[in-house]
């Protein structure tokens, strides 16, 4: 019997899968656990795999966007009649709600109704709420458009077909209005991942109460062992090796920075697990160095190295992309100064990490040359008080100004 095969939800925070490129074509024989189709998610373009023996009868979408539970494909018996399973299965637009609305306001305010459209000839139009009011905003006349929904119900889909149909007639037959010169500027879709980024990002800044806290690193010692371990290591230790190793330290002696805001209770994690943000094409991916502290700097180093080559490929699996409880954004390769950074929830605190400056110093009495590192811890206020911020900067700073500690 021919089954249906729809977007699964493939990471926690998906909600659209954005079809790259189908490995199988429709008649192709497909065994249980073949790849069907490459999936972008929010965090990276996975397989998705069949878990159905069969002939790939259909394809729902061929490329591009597709809600969680809308129809990717059916597989069956050659020539099996599968009519009825496309018909049954709702695109996503079928999900709106199918009441002609009437909006409830309190008693004390003149009641506002979604407005009724009528045909020519007085009849009521079926068309959904969210239609209704496209088209009002649009001004859009309903009475001239024809319903794709259930029973000829005008839809989300037919306004916006509708009006990009309208527009790209004006386009053709008049020319644009613009202060742009053509050519000025290029608009690129939103993908995916930068979406997830956005509203994430935007949650985290304006839910949780951010503080920052800068403290300054002398880095002369740190780069002294660094030279004098790369002599000898068969892999060379970096300087972002050294900030998650003293981070991992720092955070085993101020357990209230590996924190999440739970919302009803704080948690602390008993795992020091570090999230390592990269920067790629398309935005950010923060990829997790578990049990860091538990971790030489030569280890460390190698999972680093393999995880960055793995985001920057999109090849990072869900786990390996989950259950950080503190981050690093470094951009000291870029010459950054110092910065801060947005909480990658649901961490409590994210560490922004700038480049070792050559600087004048004092030291006994005197001005010397030095080499010196700002680092800017970003706390959750609701779970990090000042002093406690402060004291684990202090702790790392003395773990990269004293780095044999962290061989120890």
């Amino acid at each position: 019997m021919a089954e249906i095969i729809t977007m699964p939800r493939m990471t926690d925070s998906m909600e659209q899968g954005n079809v790259v490129a189908w490995m199988k074509k429709v008649g192709d024989k497909v065994e249980s656990g073949d790849v069907l189709a490459e999936v972008e998610t929010d965090k990276a373009t996975m397989e998705l795999n069949s878990y159905k023996d069969g002939t790939l009868l259909y394809i729902g979408v061929e490329s591009g966007n597709v809600n969680i539970g809308d129809i990717l494909a059916i597989i069956g018996k050659p020539g099996e009649d599968i009519s009825a399973l496309i018909n049954s299965k709702p695109s996503s637009n079928t999900f709106e709600t199918k009441k002609e609305e009437t909006v409830e306001v309190p008693s004390t305010s003149t009641p506002i109704s979604a407005p009724i459209a009528t045909s020519d000839d007085g009849d009521r139009l079926k068309a959904s709420p969210l239609a209704k009011s496209i088209a009002l905003e649009s001004g859009v006349d309903l009475s001239k458009l024809v319903g794709s929904g259930e029973q000829g119900r005008i839809v989300k889909r037919d306004v916006e077909q509708y009006l990009q149909s309208n527009t790209a007639q004006s386009s053709a037959s008049a020319p644009a209005v613009s202060n742009s010169i053509a050519g000025d500027y290029t608009e690129t879709p939103v993908s995916q991942m930068r979406k997830v980024i956005a509203k994430r990002l935007s949650e985290s800044k304006f839910t949780a109460p951010h503080f920052y806290l800068t403290i300054e690193i002398n880095m002369d010692k740190a780069m002294e062992m660094r030279q004098k371990i790369n002599e000898v290591a068969p892999v060379k230790v970096s300087y972002n090796d050294m900030v998650i190793k003293g981070c991992s330290i720092a955070l085993k002696a101020h357990p209230v920075i590996n924190s999440s805001w739970m919302g009803t209770s704080i948690r602390t994690n008993h795992q020091i697990n570090i999230g390592v943000a990269v920067a790629i094409e398309d935005g950010l991916m923060v990829p997790v160095v578990r049990n860091a502290d538990q971790k030489s700097l030569s280890a460390i180093n190698t999972e680093v190295k393999s995880l960055a080559a793995k985001a920057k490929e999109r090849k990072l699996q869900p786990d390996e992309m989950t259950g950080n409880t503190f981050t690093i954004s470094n951009l000291g390769m870029f010459d950054i100064d110092e910065f801060t950074a947005i909480i990658n929830p649901p961490d409590a605190c994210i560490m922004a990490v700038g480049s070792i400056q050559a600087k004048p110093i004092i030291k006994d009495n005197q001005v010397v040359p030095g080499n010196i590192m700002k680092v800017t811890l970003s706390c959750d206020h609701r779970v990090v008080d000042g002093a406690s911020g402060a004291q684990f900067l202090q702790t790392f700073k003395s773990l990269l100004e004293e780095p044999f500690k962290l061989l120890v």
